[in-house]
């Protein structure tokens, strides 16, 4: 849907205003896997940990699993001690739906006791996904400006001892998480520490959040977002990220690596209908009463440009604002600074609206003023068509000294509302995914600028200054071409009826402008001609 309506924007543009100039009749890359195998690195990159007292070489007593609650004033969690992982996770600011009544947004909520989030494998320490930890409190609660750890600790029969510490600040979404793992028995053991995240291969929720959601990798300087269909014909591997984990359209849950923690990470579709993300180490050799420490920060929260900056690690790369994302960034950090002293989102965007079609006044006159030429030329232009109907070079070469003796340029009108497509296609991604506009509202019935206009007011009137636009703009096309054309208004207004309301209120704002544009435009030119 999002690029047929990219293109439908770009045909409708080109149409507005350089039909007859511009008519003529006329992947991405898949970036190859990295190697399936646990990539080695050396041993400087882990990070040593004080060699603990020696632990007696004995299992683990068999217990069940039980819960372990933490409360933070950013969300909620829930761990189970059946590899220290996480059960369940709320976030306290976000809710499903707009309104007081609304459900915590819940990123994690894995009802399948082999599918927890943040479970620990580690093949060649005799570690599973089923093994039980004991954790150091039953209970924690993290106050404002406060910062607390629990512990989970796992003893094996050889003499491995592995513990999982997750450290929480009371004042954002990361939490830090390392693996200690010490070997107090009598043999040199190796393996690879893997971390395991899943997610769920149909969301439970059905809103327009998951419109895009699946696995997320940033490797090697790129964004790698690997497309569910593409998982039937087997695994995705990348080698060393700096960060991994699930998104969906406005939120994020990711694995960072500290100090190359992360070597290689894995997505594969899971016969139980999950997707599983199998994040692996490098591989860590320990000889008797030796010890290694396995560093990351974990980030459950929202795609919030600021808060995802914050983590490091270019997590800030989540939000995928496409081709243009280096003018996306300043408008949507120019919409949260116009939100700061407006506190509504609703005229942050009228406000850059305006100040965007400001700077491109000179831009919209020429074009105006070109295209006005363009039409009076139209007559004649006719002329020697008729003229020429049977030689087109003849007609094309009296053409070109038609426009050099009037000093009229064929494709003024268009090329400067080229130059603007690139702010237009930059808005479009910072609107249409922006989690500042989510469940923001804006006055009256709108009140929420991510969702689409309950009555369709602001998508019928938008279609309404279409039509008033194409009255004004001059037009070079024949009387069929502009019939054709006077459909646009009406596919545009069927095709933003779903939109959210933020970004109907844009392109509203935006025609209404240039309509005023272009009536001072056209006064200004015809007393020129009348002086």
């Amino acid at each position: 849907m999002e690029k047929r309506a990219l293109i439908a924007v770009v045909l409708s543009i080109l149409f507005f205003y350089g039909y007859t100039a511009l008519f003529s009749p006329p992947p991405k890359e898949t970036p190859k896997p990295a190697a399936t195998a646990t990539q080695s690195q050396p041993a400087q990159q882990v990070a040593a940990a004080p060699v603990p007292a020696a632990v007696p070489v004995q299992s683990q007593p068999a217990v069940a699993a039980r819960d372990v609650s933490v409360d933070t004033p950013a969300y909620s969690v829930t761990f189970s001690t059946q590899g220290g992982s996480i059960t369940r996770l709320d976030l306290k600011r976000y809710h499903e739906t707009a309104g007081p009544g609304g459900k915590n947004v819940t990123l994690v909520s894995e009802d399948n006791p082999s599918n927890f989030t943040a479970g620990i494998r580690a093949p060649g320490f005799g570690l599973d996904q089923n093994a039980v930890f004991i954790p150091s409190a039953d209970a924690l609660t993290v106050g404002p400006g406060e910062k607390k750890q629990l512990s989970f600790t796992w003893v094996s029969p050889a003499g491995i001892t592995v513990t999982k510490t997750y450290s929480f600040s009371g004042d954002g979404y990361g939490l830090e998480m390392e693996y200690r793992v010490a070997n107090s028995g009598s043999a040199r053991l190796s393996s690879s520490v893997q971390t395991i995240q899943t997610y769920p291969l149909v969301p439970k929720v059905k809103e327009s959040r998951f419109e895009t959601f699946g696995p997320a990798t940033f490797a090697q300087d790129k964004l790698f977002e690997d497309k569910v269909k593409d998982l039937e014909s087997g695994a995705k591997t990348h080698a060393t990220p700096l960060w991994s984990g699930f998104a969906d359209k406005y939120f994020l849950s990711a694995v960072l690596a500290h100090e190359g923690s992360i070597a290689s990470t894995t997505i594969r579709k899971t016969a139980s209908g999950y997707l599983e993300n199998t994040i692996s180490s490098p591989e860590l050799s320990l000889n008797p009463g030796e010890g290694r420490a396995l560093a990351y920060r974990l980030f459950f929260g929202p795609k919030d440009i600021d808060v995802l900056k914050a983590q490091g690690n270019s997590l800030e790369r989540a939000i995928d604002l496409g081709w243009f994302a280096m003018l996306a960034k300043p408008l949507l950090q120019s919409l949260k600074f116009f939100y700061t002293y407006t506190g509504n989102y609703g005229i942050a965007i009228i406000i850059i609206t305006v100040i965007i079609k400001v700077i491109f006044y000179p831009l919209t006159h020429s074009s105006y003023k070109s295209m006005k030429e363009m039409q009076k030329l139209q007559p004649k232009m006719q002329q020697l068509r008729e003229k020429y109907k049977n030689d087109r070079e003849a007609m094309n070469r009296a053409m070109m000294e038609l426009y050099q003796t009037h000093k009229v340029n064929p494709v003024g009108g268009c090329l400067p509302m080229i130059v603007q497509i690139p702010v237009f296609f930059a808005l479009y991604k910072a609107l249409m995914f922006s989690i500042e506009l989510r469940h923001a509202p804006f006055m009256l019935w709108i009140t929420d600028l991510s969702a689409k206009d309950p009555y369709y007011v602001t998508p019928i009137i938008m279609g309404v200054t279409m039509v008033i636009q194409q009255k004004m703009t001059p037009s070079q096309m024949d009387p069929v071409q502009q019939k054709m054309m006077m459909a646009l208004p009406v596919v545009f207004t069927f095709m933003f009826l779903n939109f959210p309301s933020g970004l109907v209120l844009y392109w509203l704002v935006n025609n209404v402008l240039t309509i005023v544009q272009q009536y001072y435009i056209n006064r200004s030119i015809t007393a020129a001609e009348a002086k």
